[in-house]
């Protein structure tokens, strides 16, 4: 009887170590072992799997493309205790200087100070001064003829960085190792900043302002500029990366503004026809500034050589944009007219000829280059 209880005993201890053991082990190795049962169980993961692939895939996405939150530029230099940032802008007259100063609370007497300009034998240099309201008029007057703090920096449409940082270093004192350093370092954040995205504008930069932190006041304004046409290129499933650098191509093939959507058409027309675009603009990108300027003619040549940016030899877009264009180009590329046409020249006058033929592209180069004896 005692050996009965005794093995029940021990049963019962044996059960309850189980169950108590069973209780901590089973989260864990149902965590790692556990797999659906039915269907509805496998179809809820795959869901729930293919949501994190999207979810990751968009946040990549949005991180390579220009952002809003991304189109803000760097602060400006905080001014000293006690005074203000006066702004003379590129085309500002003594007269508009004076009444501005006035206006401003900086002098009493415009009279006397415009004569005070009036006499100096050297202009006013456009860009922003450091002014208090405690400086005489003859204080004033030196600090305005000397180096402004910032100064304007006018980037034109169309424009190469290389371009771009040959302004900029003019503009700012840079030396020539920070100028190489922007062409090469400061303006490659990532492979779709390499070119292109260094918005055309007319900007206000700080003397002091490090080369880097240009590049990224540039990126901002194109950020911002750029942004309001990201929902309609996506709308038409147009990747932003493939719209810039084709309007970067028709900012350098047109003519003019107004020729724009004409040559975006025959272009969209040769991508979508499966031609090769054949265009100058990409060449005189490949070749380069040798010595003749960045966008000098090309020789025949140069068609021959071989490079993902000659269009003659290679079909597609070239890797990058060739250059930095304006909104027109952009818009163009958006909206481009519609167009039987497959090629295009300009005649001496600037006026565009297309054809939708190469036989009557040739006869467009008889009449209007070849031809034309009037100029």
């Amino acid at each position: 009887m005692q050996n009965c209880v005794k093995n029940i005993i021990i049963g019962l201890v044996i059960a309850i170590l189980f169950s108590v053991g069973g209780y901590f082990l089973y989260p864990k190795l149902n965590k790692t072992t556990n797999t659906p049962n039915n269907e509805e169980e496998i179809k809820l993961i795959e869901n729930i799997e293919q949501k994190e692939t999207i979810i990751t895939n968009t946040e990549e996405i949005t991180v390579l493309a220009p952002k809003k939150e991304a189109s803000i530029p760097p602060p400006e230099p905080p001014l000293p205790e006690g005074t203000d940032r006066f702004t003379i802008s590129l085309s500002n007259t003594n007269e508009e200087i004076t009444n501005n100063l006035f206006q401003a609370g900086f002098i009493i007497d415009t009279i006397n100070f415009l004569d005070l300009l009036n006499k100096e034998k050297t202009p006013i240099s456009p860009g922003a001064y450091k002014l208090s309201k405690e400086m005489t008029e003859i204080q004033i007057n030196k600090v305005l003829h000397s180096k402004p703090y910032m100064k304007w920096v006018v980037i034109k449409e169309g424009l190469r960085k290389e371009e771009i940082a040959t302004i900029l270093a003019n503009t700012l004192g840079w030396t020539n190792a920070q100028k190489d350093n922007w062409i090469s370092v400061d303006t490659i954040p990532s492979p779709e900043y390499t070119e292109g995205v260094y918005y055309p504008d007319t900007y206000l930069i700080p003397i002091a302002e490090e080369p880097a932190l240009v590049a990224k006041r540039l990126l901002a304004k194109f950020n911002e500029k750029f942004y309001l046409f990201l929902p309609q290129f996506t709308a038409k499933n147009i990747k932003w990366t493939s719209a810039l650098t084709l309007a970067s191509i028709v900012q350098r093939e047109a003519a003019n503004n107004a020729d724009m959507p004409l040559i975006a058409g025959i272009l969209w027309n040769r991508l979508n026809q499966n031609m090769a675009l054949g265009v100058d603009a990409t060449l005189q990108y490949m070749r380069g500034d040798i010595d003749k300027g960045w966008w000098a003619p090309i020789a025949i040549s140069l068609k021959q050589t071989d490079s993902p940016f000659n269009t003659y030899k290679y079909k597609g877009l070239p890797p990058h944009p060739i250059c930095n264009p304006g909104i027109p180009a952009i818009e163009a590329v958006l909206n481009p007219t519609t167009t039987n046409c497959l090629y295009y020249l300009h005649d001496k006058n600037h006026i565009t000829h297309c054809s939708p033929t190469y036989e009557e592209h040739l006869q467009n180069i008889q009449t209007y280059l070849v031809g034309d004896t009037t100029q």
